[in-house]
């Protein structure tokens, strides 16, 4: 703060005279320059880039999904009648998980007995997929030209085609999109997504 004083307090001719004592070399000066933004732009550029949230959206499932605790565990009873161990374990996994009775299960999954195939499974992606994907697009504006890389997570089912093909392919998303499809890895697949 003095040195800016006392620089203010100096005539014209004083600062002149300071300036002309420094003999500045134009060479010099350039190279210095030219050194202080190359080392700049690498320091930047090796700089972890910030990724943001643009928006999110969740999928709300019909009501017909809904599966109160005592339909469930009935239901559990019903498809595994030779073997209790499995319907104790499930009732204590139950209790335990902090499931409530709004908690919805896929279609396939109610059937007497269960009918897990592929079918149902990637009709039940596409329609979580899609309707999410829908609302996130209408809630931000967002051209699907606009999208450069797509990451698909799913934690159990890994289809082919690819889900990550599959919104490709629906939405028509750029030929040169980067594309990750994340599936059968468990739920550590959503933080490995966004590292």
């Amino acid at each position: 703060m003095g040195f800016l004083i006392k620089i203010l307090n100096l005539g014209p001719d004083q600062i002149y005279e300071i300036w002309s004592s420094l003999h500045f070399d134009l060479l010099q000066f350039l190279g210095s320059s030219l050194m202080i933004i190359f080392f700049a732009t690498v320091y930047f550029m090796s700089k972890p880039r910030s990724v943001y949230l643009v928006d999110h959206a969740c999928f709300k499932p019909p009501a017909a999904y809904r599966v109160p605790h005592a339909t469930l565990l009935e239901h559990l009873r019903l498809s595994n009648k030779d073997n209790p161990e499995i319907v104790e374990f499930q009732r204590r996994i139950l209790q335990r998980s902090g499931l409530g009775d709004e908690t919805c299960l896929a279609p396939a999954n109610l059937y007497l007995p269960p009918t897990p195939s592929l079918e149902p499974s990637r009709d039940e992606a596409e329609l979580v997929l899609f309707s999410v994907i829908d609302d996130l697009l209408k809630k931000t504006g967002t051209k699907t030209k606009d999208i450069d890389i797509l990451i698909v997570n799913c934690t159990i089912v890994s289809p082919i085609p690819s889900l990550s093909a599959m919104v490709i392919n629906k939405y028509k998303l750029r030929s040169n999109i980067k594309s990750f499809n994340l599936s059968g890895m468990g739920c550590s697949a959503s933080l490995i997504s966004i590292d």
